[in-house]
């Protein structure tokens, strides 16, 4: 098959263009490196107002005109591309909103990819109009925007998640799902929006490149290492204000036996390579199930703490604290968990290795694209 991967977050489609390839398909990634993470693709677009001088040369524009010169720049871009997007069996966009640009751009250039290729289809990967509504509506007892709701951070902070909900955006996403044949949720957090949405394909966990992310097993003959890597802009969102306190708390109790290691917004390589001699790794707060840097943590062997809950247990049928530990919204819940974890190294090990074979058997890049590849073909 002919295959156009649209868009990326984090690297779910370039990882996924590893297990098609390595299944024999043409596959053509597109994506913008989301953000500094700095990720691969075949086509590159740059998107140099979203930083720096040309960030604020944007923003005094959009104010002066009306014009948003990232969109203008990402539709010059696709203009001078446009030509080897023509022709896929198998479009998958990353998101409903796969170029970034405002909705009437986005727009423009989605309809020429339905247009021009065969079959389309939808990954829900990243904040969208369904799961924003859901979350504003209360249905999950926390979730991303959980921190605005308790007011931590501006409402500037959560403005990437509320535009989704804006009126031009809503009817963004009525167009493009008025022309998928389908669309994946990529984890729990996205399943759960989706749960008996008539185009809902079922959930397609990250694919993961396990070639590239070799097990550690775990010496717990010295001090425990606690990594947390933090997200500037995510900030609240992540929760990383609560790991935070809970670090602060087991500091001041287990100063003996720990050794917190802290980093802030590295480029994806340098950030796998920052953790490398951690147990412990404090990822994300808000979610039901995990990410990719809780994904490629695991894979490595180490204790995750993330999105681990009920729903997540009950659908692949594990225990609780059996291959990730589950981060509520509450310090002294965390600190707990590190605690027993600190004082009982033993469990590090049984838990890191448990992780690796979770990640081997769910999320192995080879079987998301077998897997992948059947449900576009039976649509």
């Amino acid at each position: 098959m002919k295959i156009l991967l649209l868009g990326e977050y984090n690297a779910s489609h370039f990882n996924l263009k590893q297990g098609l390839l390595a299944l024999g398909h043409d596959v053509l990634l597109v994506g913008h490196g989301d953000g500094f993470k700095k990720r691969p693709a075949d086509i590159l677009f740059k998107q140099k107002f979203q930083v720096g001088f040309w960030f604020y040369l944007r923003r005094i524009v959009h104010v002066l005109s009306g014009i948003d010169l990232n969109s203008v720049n990402m539709a010059m871009q696709f203009r001078r591309h446009q030509d080897k997007f023509k022709n896929f069996d198998v479009v998958q966009l990353i998101n409903e909103r796969p170029f970034g640009c405002l909705p009437k751009t986005e727009t423009k250039l989605l309809s020429y990819i339905f247009k021009h290729n065969k079959k389309v289809f939808l990954l829900s990967n990243g904040t969208d109009y369904i799961s924003v509504k859901f979350a504003l509506e209360g249905k999950y007892r926390y979730g991303i925007l959980t921190p605005y709701f308790n007011k931590k951070g501006t409402r500037k902070d959560f403005l990437p998640a509320l535009v989704y909900v804006s009126p031009g955006h809503k009817r963004l996403h009525e167009f493009v799902y008025h022309h998928i044949k389908g669309v994946f949720s990529s984890d729990l957090d996205y399943f759960l929006p989706l749960e008996g949405h008539p185009k809902h394909l079922g959930l397609m966990p990250h694919p993961i490149c396990l070639e590239n992310l070799q097990f550690q097993s775990l010496d717990t003959s010295g001090k425990i290492v606690i990594f947390h890597g933090i997200n500037s802009r995510n900030y609240f969102k992540k929760g990383n204000d609560i790991f935070e306190e809970a670090i602060n708390k087991l500091k001041s109790t287990h100063w003996d036996k720990v050794k917190i290691k802290t980093v802030r917004d590295l480029p994806h390589q340098k950030y796998l390579e920052s953790y490398n001699d951690a147990h412990i790794i404090l990822d994300m707060v808000y979610a039901y199930d995990q990410g990719y840097n809780a994904l490629e943590g695991m894979a490595k062997g180490k204790v995750v703490f993330t999105g681990a809950e009920r729903e997540w247990l009950d659908y692949y049928q594990l225990k609780e604290d059996e291959v990730a530990i589950n981060a509520l919204p509450d310090a002294n819940q965390i600190y707990k968990k590190l605690c027993e974890l600190v004082e009982n190294p033993e469990k590090i090990t049984t838990i890191g290795e448990a992780s690796r074979q979770f990640v081997e058997k769910i999320h192995d890049a080879h079987l998301i694209a077998t897997q992948s590849v059947k449900i576009w073909k039976d649509h």
